[in-house]
């Protein structure tokens, strides 16, 4: 079948194993081979045979580089060795790459390479170009992954050997900025290629997800990927693990240095932004198996793209809201400055926790409801700095985010959650101790009119300051004013909840399932879960089914 792979026997694992094939081509076992293969095939087998029989690294190297050349060769003549021929070319591109990987220059640009003293050009062919520079090289397999992390990974064993492409974060333009820290990586695959005439044999690194297949020959092949793998080895470089709680003390500072938006793929206009929030003290890591799943989904990635956000989790819920929708906006602005593009038009907002609350706020309209939880006046007659005044109302009223369409709530505490009120909730209180110019406008605005704002309110805000945890309180004026507060219409939305056995209230531990439901959702799903849903695969399988479903 044309494009399929599978037929292979697979990749031999070892030198063993490889000895094993091609000890059938050896002169001493030749009564026992079948007939004898394509001339270019059996040269292949030949210079694997040599490979193994090298003491020098380099003369091995050689003898792995003149065997994935035949190999291709035999490859671009077709018939019934094809499919061998491939299969020979990729295992020993993997034997030649894990010499150069580890000897050559760790950044890789075109130019021709000595390999025991044959030539060998190195071509690269379309690699992401959000990659800054020249891309070191990893081979997929060598990377760890953690499966309660990750869950599984997604790899496609075709043609050619998969790696992860990486590069520092690039400098000087707003597009920068929506790449991590810690660089870009990218899935890349490399193979080696010749001409049947013969000449420079040539190494090429391409990426898997733009090319999909390689025609050799008459025949088209697969090509080799794994799409977990990038997004492990930037999980594993990352430090906002340890910086997820210190988001919550010391003012976020950590934190609010990072906070943004981030893309862990190429930009594609015309695929629909999958936006994740996480919940209090956490980070975009939380989102790994989610991420892999739509990733690793052909379905899923052909038509969606994932957006992490980070932000300060110790700023009050309304503050937060208008923060993420500033990322947004900058985003859209550096991706898309005319407004033109498609993906503009679907947007998906999965939020966890307060995350979820953020992300319901980003679909709703405020109208009135929550300046009139908060003031008893008007806002042209409360006293003060016109910018101040302008903050006010930019946390207070607002209007759904262009574009949203579909949100997900899990494990979201929509009515509030009691664990503010016991005794971590209020020793947290006390600890987190957010800071930032809106909250300065906020403290001038309240000094300058006590009379104007509402009195249960004045009386929160001097007890408990304003934060994320207080916030949540059920008893916060403005936060049970926000209760009301649903998607408009035309914006599906689901909860899902997370539910414990033997709980004294039903819910996760953190948040009550009373609190997780919402009227109107298209489905309400209660999932065998503690507060972490988002690692919960019943959880994770209706947001895949429900994504690959919409029209």
């Amino acid at each position: 079948m044309r494009g399929v792979v599978h037929r292979w026997c697979g990749r031999v694992c070892g030198l063993l194993a490889l000895a094993g094939i091609l000890a059938a081509c050896a002169p001493s076992v030749r009564r026992l081979a079948p007939p004898a293969p394509d001339a270019a095939l059996s040269v292949a087998k030949a210079a694997a045979m040599d490979a193994m029989r090298q003491a020098s690294p380099e003369r091995a190297a050689r003898g792995w580089l003149r065997c994935a050349a035949g190999a291709y060769r035999a490859a671009l003549a077709g018939g019934a060795v094809a499919d061998e021929a491939v299969a020979l070319d990729t295992q020993c591109t993997g034997h030649l790459l894990d010499f150069l990987l580890a000897t050559e220059d760790e950044r890789w640009k075109a130019r021709t390479l000595d390999v025991g003293g044959d030539p060998l050009a190195v071509q690269l062919d379309g690699l992401s170009p959000d990659l800054a520079g020249a891309p070191m090289f990893v081979r997929a397999e060598r990377i760890q992954i953690s499966s309660l992390m990750f869950g599984q990974r997604f790899a496609t064993n075709g043609f050619g050997v998969a790696l992860v492409a990486a590069t520092r974060r690039c400098e000087g333009t707003p597009r920068c900025r929506l790449f991590p820290p810690e660089g870009v990586t990218r899935t890349a695959v490399a193979w080696v290629e010749a001409d049947a005439q013969g000449g420079t044999p040539r190494l090429v690194f391409a990426d898997p997800l733009k090319r999909g297949s390689l025609a050799i020959g008459p025949r088209e092949y697969v090509l080799s990927m794994d799409t977990t793998a990038p997004y492990a080895m930037l999980a594993d470089a990352s430090q906002l693990k340890q910086l997820a709680i210190r988001n919550l003390l010391v003012n976020g500072r950590d934190i609010g240095v990072r906070q943004g938006v981030y893309l862990l793929e190429d930009y594609d206009p015309g695929k629909i932004p999958v936006v994740m929030l996480h919940g209090l003290g956490g980070s975009p890591l939380v989102w790994a198996r989610l991420t892999n799943r739509i990733q690793g989904t052909p379905a899923l990635r052909s038509r969606y793209q994932v957006w992490h956000v980070v932000y300060q989790t110790n700023a009050p819920v309304l503050l937060s809201r208008l923060r993420v929708q500033g990322f947004l906006d900058r985003t859209w602005a550096a991706v898309d400055p005319a407004a033109h593009d498609a993906a503009r038009a679907h947007m998906v907002l999965v939020g966890h926790s307060m995350g979820g609350i953020i992300a319901r706020l980003l679909s709703a309209d405020s109208g009135d409801v929550l300046w009139r939880a908060a003031f008893l006046v008007p806002e042209q007659q409360l006293h003060g700095n016109a910018d101040d005044i302008d903050t006010m109302r930019r946390v207070l009223r607002f209007t759904p985010y262009p574009g949203v369409d579909t949100a997900f709530f899990l494990a979201t505490p929509h009515h509030g959650s009691p664990a503010t009120e016991d005794f971590f909730g209020r020793l947290a209180q006390h600890l987190v101790k957010p800071g930032g110019p809106e909250l300065d406008a906020i403290a001038r605005l309240v000094k300058a009119n006590p009379e104007g704002i509402q009195p249960d309110l004045l009386r929160a805000y001097r007890e408990r300051g304003l934060s994320s945890i207080s916030s949540l309180r059920p008893d916060q004026p403005v936060s049970r004013a926000a209760w009301s507060l649903l998607p408009v219409a035309g914006v599906r939305y689901y909860t899902i909840a997370g539910s414990l056995p033997g709980e004294a209230v039903p819910g996760d531990g953190v948040v009550p399932l009373e609190s997780s439901f919402l009227p109107g959702a298209v489905s309400t799903t209660t999932v065998t879960s503690g507060h972490r849903v988002y690692r919960n695969d019943e959880a994770i399988n209706l947001i895949v089914k429900t994504l690959g479903e919409s029209p």
